[in-house]
């Protein structure tokens, strides 16, 4: 008999689950929720979901829905999804002083995506420690605009709320007392909230590979991994076309030089962060389906954000390059790129494709609403990234059950879900004769 072992892709999916079954009975209980009584199970398990997997998609308002202790379980759920729920138990490994062995090694080093389990608990230090300090920092930063606004004591916990919540890009806001599902669009162009809550959405979304090159590195870029200089390329061409997209194209009830902000802040949160500070249902077809595209492609690996990362479009891009060079390997910047990596790109895409297109379909067929508005809500849930055109709090019980499927893999990620249900197998013996086939 051989003797069954659970992998580290299991760990990291069942890890998630328990989390989400956790907040859900913590949300269920009486003194939760604002309203008499306790919330229903299927609000409370899409809204811990959504915290867990830091989406930002709601059925219920956050501000007026949730007591203060119904909010600070969402908070606390979205730093544990932030952080990925491995990352997070590790720090409490930190805390009690208890040894980590190599199991626990081996899933820290795929909960982050690391190259190598050598100096994964050195680096997971820093990865819990500089993420507290940045959320630190950004409600430092947010609270002298929230007092003008409100006054120092909801000032200090708006402040520490929207940080970590930005930071973890999950996009959940306590703005609703000024208006139901508002997000902040109150805060339209202000200067004082909308550069930080861009930095502490482009700083959660680019990888803590790249914080550690960074921190080892400084500016010396040509000194980075690969990946690190990848995902921030990457990233820069994902905020900037959109940028001249909303610019040039949309918002035109605004001036040139009141577009600005709210261009460059929309264009910063396709990348899973989920805030809004324009009504999104006034965006032309042409730019829902943009944005559609870029929640798709969501943040970088190892990071708070999800979709299909990044790297993998960037390794498409390069894939077709090569191709059009009729080049036999896969180069950037000098290096050659692994045709695993390329195999995986080639999966992901396909999954993540797959997966929105039918879920959106389905959804508009069950709730007779248009395509086009179903497939941005089904690209927000698998994207984590919680943008919404105000449709899911009206879904039924199957769109929503839908959604919540969509965000738990977009967080866990769709290869660690399929490889956490198929058996280890050892190395291919053989292999089958080759024959060629035509394409394109």
């Amino acid at each position: 008999m051989k003797k069954s072992r659970i992998t580290t892709f299991q760990v990291i999916s069942f890890s998630f689950l328990c989390f989400i079954l956790l907040g859900t009975l913590l949300l269920m209980l009486p003194f939760a929720s604002t309203a008499p009584g306790s919330a229903g199970f299927a609000d409370c398990f899409f809204t811990a979901t959504s915290a867990v997997c830091v989406t930002g998609l709601v059925v219920r308002d956050t501000a007026t829905s949730w007591t203060p202790f119904g909010q600070a379980v969402i908070l606390l759920l979205i730093q544990i999804g932030g952080l990925g729920v491995v990352t997070a138990a590790a720090a409490l490994f930190f805390i009690s002083g208890k040894k980590i062995g190599l199991m626990q090694r081996s899933t820290m080093q795929e909960a982050l995506a690391a190259p190598q389990v050598g100096g994964i608990v050195r680096l997971t230090r820093f990865i819990v420690s500089a993420t507290l300090l940045m959320e630190l920092i950004g409600a430092l930063l947010l609270l002298p605009s929230f007092w003008i606004a409100y006054g120092f004591p909801k000032a200090l916990w708006l402040s520490c709320f929207h940080s970590v919540s930005a930071f973890c890009n999950a996009g959940f806001d306590l703005m609703g007392f000024q208006g139901a599902f508002s997000s902040m669009t109150g805060f339209a162009g202000h200067p004082g909230v909308n550069p930080v809550l861009i930095l502490l959405i482009t700083v959660g979304g680019i990888g803590f590979l790249v914080w550690n090159d960074v921190k080892e590195h400084r500016f010396r870029f040509k000194q980075y991994r690969l990946q690190s200089k990848i995902v921030l390329i990457t990233s820069a061409v994902m905020v900037l076309i959109p940028f001249g997209w909303f610019l040039a194209f949309e918002m035109g009830h605004l001036s040139f030089g009141e577009r600005l902000w709210p261009a460059l802040f929309q264009s910063v949160t396709l990348r899973t962060a989920g805030f809004n500070t324009v009504d999104l249902s006034q965006i032309s077809g042409g730019g829902q389906a943009l944005m559609i595209f870029f929640m798709l492609v969501g943040g970088s690996p190892g990071s708070t954000a999800g979709g299909m990362k990044t790297t993998t479009i960037a390794v498409l891009v390069l894939t077709a390059r090569a191709v059009f060079k009729r080049r036999g390997h896969v180069e950037c910047m000098g290096r050659r790129i692994g045709d695993e990596a390329v195999r995986q790109a080639v999966a992901i895409l396909v999954m993540y494709f797959s997966l929105f297109l039918f879920a959106g379909v389905v959804i508009s067929r069950i709730e007779s609403l248009p395509l086009l508005t179903c497939l941005f809500e089904t690209a927000s849930a698998i994207g984590t990234v919680g943008l919404t055109l105000g449709i899911t709090p009206g879904l039924g019980l199957v769109s929503r059950g839908i959604l919540a499927v969509l965000m738990f893999l977009g967080r866990v990620g769709g290869l660690t879900l399929i490889y956490a249900a198929q058996p280890t197998r050892l190395g291919e013996q053989s292999t089958l004769p080759l024959e060629k086939i035509t394409v394109g």
